[in-house]
């Protein structure tokens, strides 16, 4: 009977294991929206108007989209659209530096879940590249402020799609 016992355990421990194993990762990744270009020595600029209205487009293209978590990099402007689409799942925004990020904790971290990460036009397609494993990506021109890249995870092999919500 102890024998049966071990069997099943053992058993559901693997097929538990499988099959979060095989969850898939998907990274939702996006520029902040149109931030203020009034003042060129202001290095952190909030969002203008046209910003914040790109940002209720965001929350209402990712309305169905279940995020178990959502990064921004530690400006107005990327806390701003980050923010707003964390607080409609009552989820609190993660802060991350691109300078110093580790890709293999944020992996480890995020592994089997859905997450929005928020940043820059240099840095938002750098960190897509990295996620799916080649350089598919350019930095996005400064005045593009609606592609959203998509990267999924299933069994360490990645794939990558890029819209355009201009």
């Amino acid at each position: 009977m102890k024998k049966i016992l071990l069997i099943i355990f053992f058993s559901c421990s693997y097929l538990l294991s499988a099959q979060e194993a095989d969850l898939p990762t998907t990274y939702y990744l996006i520029r902040h929206a149109e931030k203020d270009r009034s003042d060129p020595n202001e290095r952190d600029p909030s969002l203008t108007e046209k910003g914040m209205n790109r940002v209720k487009e965001w929350v209402k293209l990712f309305e169905s989209t279940p995020f178990d978590a959502v990064y921004s990099t530690n400006f107005q402007r990327t806390r701003q659209t980050a923010d707003a689409i964390a607080a409609t799942r009552q989820l609190t925004t993660t802060l991350y530096n691109p300078r110093s990020f580790n890709m293999k904790a944020f992996k480890a971290a995020t592994k089997g879940k859905r997450v929005l990460v928020v940043g820059h036009s240099n840095t938002i397609p750098f960190l897509a590249n990295t996620l799916l494993g080649e350089k598919r990506f350019d930095i996005i021109d400064d005045d593009i402020n609606g592609n959203l890249y998509v990267v999924t995870t299933v069994n360490n092999r990645s794939s990558a799609s890029l819209l355009h919500f201009e």
